[in-house]
């Protein structure tokens, strides 16, 4: 498996494994599915969108992106969709590790996730192998597709050291 930057020709597979997850309602703050158009839009305007690709099929993808401006403009945020039949492949840790390298390269310092729902185990126990640390409960904090408010856990991790040898 190759995780690669997206091309034009991956858009339809890709707002495949995106909207799956969005109609779930369970992990994506997003409500509302991306169509062709404003799926391009989408993907064309992160800091690196990419794709999990075997033999011309893709199993999934993550947008990586800042998180925030100025002063705290080195940090970033990404979310990650595999393919609901491609689970427990390992292909999430890849796609993960992937963005980490990434975003040091685009000169981000911390990645953060803001909004991990809690009962998304296998996500908070991937994220918790590769090092990164929670940063507590935050009650209600995502609605599920069925009404539902139930307690997001963010996590971080720092992505390189600087000069002085402190994040």
């Amino acid at each position: 498996m190759t995780i690669r930057t997206y091309c034009d020709a991956d858009l339809p597979q890709m707002l495949e494994i995106w909207n799956e997850v969005v109609t779930a309602g369970d992990a994506f703050p997003q409500e509302d599915c991306l169509t062709p158009e404003t799926g391009a839009a989408f993907f064309a305007s992160q800091t690196v969108t990419a794709v999990a690709e075997e033999d011309g099929r893709l199993y999934g993808l993550y947008i990586l992106h800042p998180n925030n401006i100025g002063r705290c403009g080195h940090l970033c945020n990404a979310s990650y969709a595999v393919k609901s039949g491609c689970r427990g492949r390992h292909i999430g840790e890849a796609l993960v590790t992937d963005c980490m390298e990434r975003a040091a390269k685009a000169d981000f310092r911390i990645l953060q996730f803001n909004a991990v729902v809690e009962s998304n185990l296998p996500a908070r126990r991937l994220y918790e192998k590769l090092g990164f640390r929670p940063l507590g409960v935050i009650e209600g904090g995502f609605r599920t597709k069925s009404g539902e408010y139930v307690s997001i856990c963010p996590y971080y991790i720092p992505l390189r050291q600087a000069e002085t040898g402190t994040v």
